[in-house]
This record gives structure tokens, C-alpha cells and sequence, in this order.
């Protein structure tokens, strides 16, 4: 493969910038340009996981001065030899480094390529690779978290685990199967049963983590909604930390859907302010309650804001019954005035139920832990290996009907054989999910979500 190079940090002014080169020839590339204080220390001498202070030069012009770190194969991050040059911060001046690389006989490396090449050498499994592009894109605790393990290998060991079982069983089948003249003990139903039964449970478990993955990667696509007045744009406010929604003691300020990604504890939600619900006259406030109504249907998570100084209103119940069924918690707003709201009428259509005042901020994190119970975020164990995208929930679901089918095909009476091919498709999709027998298409396709430069 050719000697890659591209920038490895931001490209934005700074202290330092990192120039990358991987690839046969980078250490030979990086001799080129890079001429260390000391004398003695060419590049090409350099031992692996060293560094050495010198000028960045184009011919007898010094464009620089930096550090450059030497990593030899294996033991580097690609599995390739990888020089680093580490140089000002500057971006004209990272870019006449790359440049001066790229003329000394490097290319520009594709989005991702580096991590490319530690996963084509061995260095990491498919998902590893899944696990570093999650770490530059966390933005939260509970999201690193689950990246680093990703990145660690815990969802790799749990399905090599799986994959292991069902390719023991496979070997067993095979070698009955294509030796029947030797003396092999037969493979029973009962030994084929209870491992696919066992490793279905796993995936299942896996399959199950899988909602709590996404929404702690993505967030939840939350609505507030309620009638008019009740506080919907005071807690959008309150959760945003500045005034997205106008607020007045005017009824019906929101025509509009106001959007805004929040987090709450450990928690992205994605709200969506609303018109208040209820029957009006007027055309254009009429199109906002709309809005609001197809907004309700299509959100995830419903926060219905009922005003509990109030009578309970004929337009609260309507609201309440059109969350029932639903991920749905109801905010009782203005905690902090008398008491009048029956919330027992309606308690039914609700998974959880906050009392908060969003005007003086009063409960938040009840609302944080109401919706943690909702999706059973406390529940969650990155360390034991978590679904955290559609590619690897397709590849199990996969694996899982696959093994469902074999187990459908032995109660039918089905030959070995057709059981064995039933069981290997599912094998198939577990290595696809960990890269071990992915097509160059879906490699591809992983890779190109990842930054130039990783």
C-alpha cells in the first residue's frame, strides 16, 4: 500500500499541530523533510517510540521547527511504520508541512484510513474501529463511556464468544456430516438445541441494550407540548439555558416549532417547543397547534406540561389521553403555587409523572431521572458489550433469525445438513458484525464516516 499522510489535529490555529505519515516509506518520507539537532540521530536510526527535536525543510529553507516520533511495525497504531511530526500550530504553516510531505512522496490519506489500516493489519476489530470514531464524537460522560468500551473490545469479546460456540458446533456437524465412516459421535438434537437456544439469549441481551446505545450516541427526539400558557417555552428555556422560546403572560406566544439539543445529566434530548394545543379561530395559530399535534405523533419522548395551580381543563385530558401507550412523562409546572391540579384523573396515560417549577428551576433532575427510568439508562453496562449502532443491530438480528430458523428446521424434521447451512448464516453475520468476514462495501462504509487525519 502506498505511504498515506494527512493532518491528525483540528484544523484551526493553536499550540501544536500533528502531521501524520503511515505506510512503508514514512519513515524514508520523514528523513526527507525532518533534520534532527542532533547529527546522530538520523530518522532512519530512529528505535521505535522515539522522538527527536529538529527543523521542518523544504531544500536549504527551514519552514519550522517541531518534534518528530517514530513508530515502527507492528508496534504502532496503524501496523505500519508511522512517523509523527509535530509542528506550530499554525494553519499556513501546517499546511506547508503536509504539503512539503506530500511532495517527498506521501499521498493525502482518505477519511479514516489510518484506522482503516490498523483494522485491514489486525490491529483492531471492526468494532474497535466503530469505538474510535464514537470517542471524538462524545460529548458527555455516559457517552465516552460506552465509546471506550467499544474502543476496548467489550461488544468484540461478547460476540467472539457467541461466534466461538456456534463454530464449535459448526466443527461438530461438519466432521459427522462429511465422515460418516468414522467413528465420530453423532451430534444430538439436544446438543444443537441448547447451544443456538444459549447463544440466542445472548444476542437477545445484546439486542436489548441496543435502544439505550442510540439514545445515549444520539439523544432522544423529545416534544413539549400542552394548552396554552401552561410553561411549555419557560421549561424549553430552562432546559436550554437561554431563551430559545419567548415567554410572556400572553397566551399563544409559540406559533412555531422551536428546536434546541439539550443535555440533561448524561442525557441529549433533542426538544421541540410547541404552539400550545387547543381550538382557536385564528389561521395562523391554528397551523402552529398542527405543527405541534404532528410533532406529538412522530417524537419519542413527550413532556405534556400541565399547569398544576390550576383546574383541571377538558384540553388537559385531551392532551393526556393522546399520550397514553407512549414514552410520556407528565411535568406538573409551578410547583411553587398552590396545589390544584388532579393529576390522578390522568395519571393512567403516563409512565412517570415531575413535579417542577420551571420558572425558578426548581426539579430538573427529577426529570433527569424519570426519563433514565423510562429507557432504563441505570440499567446499562458498557463494559459488557453494547449494540450502539444500526450496522451491528442489522448483523445480530441476523444472526438471531438465523439460528431461530435452524432450531425451526430440526422441529420439521430438516437433514442435518440443511440445519448446518441455516446455523453457518448465522455464524456469517456475527463475523460481519465484528469485521472478521466483512464485505469491502460495509468496510468502506464505516470508514467514511471518520475524519481525515484518523
Amino acid at each position: 500500500m502506498s505511504t498515506i499522510a494527512a493532518i491528525s489535529t483540528p484544523r484551526a490555529a493553536g499550540g501544536i499541530s500533528v502531521i501524520r505519515i503511515s505506510g512503508e516509506n514514512a519513515i524514508t518520507v520523514a528523513e526527507k523533510v525532518f533534520f534532527p539537532v542532533s547529527k546522530d540521530k538520523r530518522p532512519s536510526e530512529m528505535n521505535s517510540h522515539t522522538c527527536a527535536y529538529g527543523s521542518i525543510c523544504d531544500g536549504g529553507t527551514v519552514i519550522d521547527d517541531g518534534i518528530l516520533t517514530v513508530f515502527r511495525a507492528p508496534n504502532s497504531y496503524t501496523g505500519e511504520d508511522v512517523a509523527e511530526i509535530s509542528c506550530h500550530g499554525g494553519i499556513f504553516v501546517t499546511e506547508q508541512v503536509l504539503r512539503l510531505i506530500l511532495s517527498n512522496g506521501a499521498v493525502p490519506a482518505g477519511a479514516g484510513e489510518f484506522t482503516k489500516r490498523a483494522f485491514l493489519n489486525g490491529k483492531i476489530s471492526l468494532t474497535q474501529a466503530e469505538g474510535v470514531m464514537d470517542i471524538i464524537s462524545a460529548s458527555g460522560k455516559a457517552e465516552l463511556r460506552c465509546a471506550s468500551a467499544l474502543k476496548e473490545g467489550a461488544l468484540f469479546r461478547k460476540i467472539k464468544s457467541i461466534s466461538d460456540s456456534v463454530l464449535k458446533l459448526l466443527g461438530s456437524l461438519a466432521a459427522w456430516v462429511d465422515y460418516p465412516e468414522d467413528d465420530i459421535p453423532a451430534v444430538t438434537n439436544e446438543e444443537i438445541y441448547d447451544t443456538l437456544c444459549f447463544e440466542i439469549k445472548q444476542i437477545d441481551e445484546l439486542l436489548l441494550s441496543y435502544d439505550s446505545g442510540r439514545i445515549i450516541r444520539k439523544g432522544i427526539d423529545t416534544v413539549i407540548i400542552g394548552k396554552p400558557n401552561v410553561g411549555k417555552s419557560t421549561l424549553m428555556n430552562l432546559l436550554s439555558g437561554c431563551e430559545r422560546s419567548i415567554v410572556t403572560e400572553i397566551a399563544g406566544t409559540t406559533r412555531d416549532i422551536v428546536e434546541e439539543s439539550v443535555r440533561l445529566g448524561d442525557i441529549v434530548l433533542r426538544l421541540s417547543d410547541t404552539a400550545g394545543i387547543h381550538s382557536t379561530e385564528d389561521k395562523v395559530e391554528n397551523a402552529g397547534v398542527k405543527l405541534a399535534q404532528k410533532k406529538l405523533e412522530t417524537s419519542e419522548l413527550i413532556l405534556a406540561v400541565f399547569d398544576s395551580g390550576m383546574e383541571i381543563s377538558d384540553e388537559d385530558i385531551s392532551i393526556a389521553e393522546s399520550c397514553k401507550g407512549r414514552n410520556a412523562i407528565a411535568v406538573l409546572n409551578k410547583s411553587d403555587l398552590e396545589q390544584k391540579f388532579d393529576f390522578s384523573a390522568i395519571s393512567g396515560n403516563f409512565k412517570e409523572c415531575v413535579v417542577l417549577s420551571a420558572g425558578n428551576g426548581e426539579g430538573t433532575e427529577k426529570l433527569s431521572k424519570a426519563i433514565e427510568n423510562i429507557y432504563k439508562l441505570g440499567n446499562i453496562s458498557p463494559d459488557f458489550g453494547i449494540i450502539v449502532n444500526e450496522r451491528q443491530r442489522v448483523c445480530a438480528e441476523k444472526a438471531k433469525n438465523a439460528f431461530s430458523e435452524a432450531i425451526s428446521a430440526l422441529d420439521a424434521g430438516a437433514t442435518l445438513d440443511a440445519v448446518n447451512i441455516l446455523i453457518d448464516d448465522g455464524e456469517n453475520s456475527l463475523l460481519e458484525l465484528t469485521g472478521e468476514r466483512a464485505s469491502e462495501a460495509v468496510v468502506n462504509e464505516v470508514f467514511s464516516h471518520f475524519c481525515v487525519g484518523k
